[in-house]
């Protein structure tokens, strides 16, 4: 299961007062929070209209003096400043997202067709807005498919997201992300399947019971990434059971290897 903290995104109170006020300290002590918690990318969003390149830009050469080994998703509406940023990231990261709607695709897979280490996500939407059903979800799937091909992308560099709304105001929403996450496995074996998991609570009590249903039945259906909090040790603890429940842990050695380092269960006095 590749793991993309969420925590770096200034759509977050605290993380927005980070970034205004430059507060170095705080961005890079949840930066290495989240990397000593398996976070294997961090996903970085200003969360800013204005100033957004500048934004990110800071980040990465901040994080990077660090963890030089640190690879980033870089996580912005606005092509031109993925573009900017993508020669700063020492290493490989990952580009979040592109979609059929807008131009966003006609910008970036011409710029990392070559760039190989770099992975993307693609949200299946288009023009038409937000799907609705499995198969509006599908058409976007085959239409992203073909620009993969046009370019050139390799198949296994796409990250593929089927999207979630809230369950309390869409109550097929995880029915729909497991059923377009079979399609896309059975058309694609390969493929890989990402969400951020958060979104499937968005205003309902008690979330992380919800985003923990969401996760186990999610990579039961094929989900092999998320964008998720690391930090959340019942989260955490999720990811590692699925895994030894799927034959993808043999004997537990990684569950019962994360369980002594602490990283979920109870805490390390």
């Amino acid at each position: 299961m590749l793991i993309i903290g969420e925590k770096l995104n200034g759509a977050i109170k605290s993380v927005a007062e980070a970034i205004n006020n430059r507060d170095a300290a705080f961005i890079g002590d949840l930066a290495k929070k989240q990397l000593d918690q398996r976070a294997d990318y961090l996903d970085i969003c200003s969360g800013k209209p204005d100033g957004d390149a500048e934004t990110l830009k800071w980040m990465i050469e901040l994080i990077q003096t660090d963890h030089p080994d640190v690879r980033f998703s870089l996580d912005s509406p606005n092509p031109d400043t993925i573009l900017e940023c993508i020669p700063l990231c020492k290493n490989p990261g990952i580009i979040n997202s592109v979609s059929l709607e807008g131009s966003k695709i006609e910008k970036i897979f011409p710029a990392v067709k070559d760039n190989k280490g770099w992975k993307i996500i693609a949200l299946l939407l288009d023009e038409t807005g937000m799907p609705e059903t499995v198969e509006k979800r599908i058409e976007s799937f085959h239409g992203i498919m073909e620009k993969v091909k046009e370019y050139g992308i390799e198949e296994n560099r796409m990250y593929f997201d089927p999207l979630v709304f809230t369950v309390g105001t869409s109550p097929d929403s995880f029915l729909n992300f497991i059923g377009a996450s079979k399609k896309i496995k059975e058309e694609y074996s390969n493929a890989h399947i990402v969400s951020g998991l958060s979104n499937i609570s968005y205003g309902l009590p008690y979330r992380k019971a919800i985003n923990h249903a969401f996760l186990i039945g999610a990579m039961m259906s094929g989900m092999d990434s998320a964008i998720m909090d690391p930090l959340n040790r019942d989260m955490l603890g999720g990811v590692y059971a699925a895994e030894a429940l799927l034959g993808e842990d043999e004997y537990c050695i990684e569950y019962l290897s994360a369980y002594r380092d602490g990283l979920f269960g109870v805490q390390k006095q």
